[in-house]
């Protein structure tokens, strides 16, 4: 993503109404992926914990969206401050600026590039939740999105993203958020897992997704957001760089599919539709840093590796014992620093910029610049994330009761069930299966897993 640059007053460019239209109909993309994500993980978690998946990320719509008017987008993209934040005390509130003042060297309002930049902002903490299903405060966790948009992401955005952040002046290639939003919200949702433990029965219990068609609504959402979340992020369309990342964002995201049911195919029997939501995520997720650096083939090529790799390290929480409720991790966090690195083999230098690939005869020296903004993201999103949730378990407590999340978290913390069982069929009073003459079936009473 391209950061404001500073021109001359005779290269000064003009207002686009074509550019901020474009724009304005990519940020509602965008927006929309929030409200996807939840339907993806409400889908995946059992009926119990259906409404306090979907308000984990619907809350992150009005936190965030206010602490970005007034500091946050000043903290990301105000002047820079020692190569690691910035400041601009006209951005606080949104009050220094005028209606028709454009970002530095485009053709769109500061408003505009705000408000994109304000969902990128508002889904980064919301992708944390999935690997926290079944078993946080929910107020506890308002808190935490609070904290952590401010002392991770703020931050972080501006490394990668603001003119004079470290890793921007460095010639890390983030197109629209590998490091900053992934690999980010992947390295956090491990540090406060790593603190508040697994789900009670974990490893033990079924945990199956109580919805599919839910979690394939939520991935399709997910997948249309995904055009404005990354074509949109060259701010414009004038060149055809957005252009060729639309391209590379639909054909990562399809090999990533193929790639996973492969996968699962030979290693467990069966092509699951969690397994093609799932490895969607996983494409569209490897694509995001990339797709401004690769031509459609490299796009393909690192499809197909994140749906495979994606596909086998969703099942290290089993061997190492973490519990990554919904995978965050394991697709997230590997899937971002899939992308970001294999910048470093397939980048072909004729795209979004010069910077060339090892396949491309450019050496090693643009994977070095990804390792770094990699490692560096992760390592500093890891340790300040563990950190918060420490410090509110050891205040307000992060976890609810084991009685609570074994009866049900929807119920306590919302009041609110998804379903209404009791008035399936007309009546109340639940039902069982009787045999019917003659097939000589016993009456069954099966518990349901919810």
């Amino acid at each position: 993503m391209p950061p404001g640059i500073t021109t001359l007053a005779a290269d000064a460019p003009e207002l686009s109404a074509a550019n901020t239209g474009f724009m304005l109909i990519c940020t509602a993309m965008v927006m929309l992926m929030t409200p996807g994500l939840a339907f993806f993980y409400g889908g995946m978690v059992r009926v119990k914990s259906t409404l306090n998946m979907l308000m984990m990320s619907f809350i992150s719509l009005g936190i965030v969206t206010i602490l970005w008017v007034l500091y946050g987008f000043s903290l990301a993209f105000g002047t820079d401050v020692g190569s690691v934040i910035g400041w601009s005390s006209d951005y606080v509130g949104l009050s220094g600026i005028g209606v028709t003042e454009l970002w530095d060297g485009y053709t769109i309002p500061v408003y505009v590039f705000a408000v994109f930049q304000l969902m990128f902002a508002v889904l980064t903490p919301a992708l944390i939740s999935g690997a926290l299903a079944d078993r946080v405060k929910f107020t506890s966790w308002a808190l935490f999105i609070t904290l952590w948009v401010t002392v991770v992401y703020f931050p972080v955005a501006h490394w990668v993203w603001g003119a004079g952040g470290w890793l921007f002046e460095l010639g890390v290639i983030d197109f629209a958020g590998g490091t900053a939003v992934h690999i980010n919200a992947g390295a956090a949702a491990l540090g406060v897992i790593l603190v508040i433990g697994k789900r009670v029965g974990f490893k033990k219990d079924p945990m199956r997704p109580h919805s599919l068609p839910l979690v394939m609504l939520g991935v399709a959402l997910l997948w249309f957001g995904w055009f404005g979340f990354n074509a949109g992020s060259w701010l414009g369309n004038d060149d055809g760089v957005g252009a060729v990342m639309f391209v590379n964002t639909q054909v990562a995201t399809g090999a990533a599919v193929l790639g996973w049911l492969a996968y699962e195919k030979v290693r467990h029997g069966s092509f699951t539709t969690l397994g093609a939501a799932s490895g969607a995520v996983a494409g569209l997720v490897a694509i995001t840093p990339a797709g401004g650096a690769v031509s459609p083939l490299g796009a393909i090529a690192i499809g197909v590796i994140a749906g495979v790799v994606c596909a086998m390290a969703v099942g290290l929480k089993y061997k190492f014992g973490y519990d990554d409720s919904l995978d965050v991790v394991g697709v997230h966090l590997v899937g971002g620093v899939l992308g970001s690195l294999l910048i470093g083999f397939f980048a072909t230098g004729g795209v979004q910029s010069d910077a060339k690939g090892l396949f491309y005869g450019g050496g090693l020296d643009q994977l070095g610049k990804q390792a770094v903004g990699v490692f560096a993201v992760l390592a500093y999103s890891l340790v300040v994330s563990a950190i918060l949730a420490l410090l509110l378990d050891k205040t307000i407590g992060m976890r609810v009761s084991e009685d609570v999340e074994i009866s049900g978290i929807d119920q306590v913390e919302h009041a609110e069930t998804a379903y209404d069982f009791s008035g399936a069929g007309g009546g109340s009073a639940p039902r069982t299966t009787a045999s019917a003459p003659g097939n000589g079936a016993a009456p069954t009473n099966k518990k349901v897993d919810v």
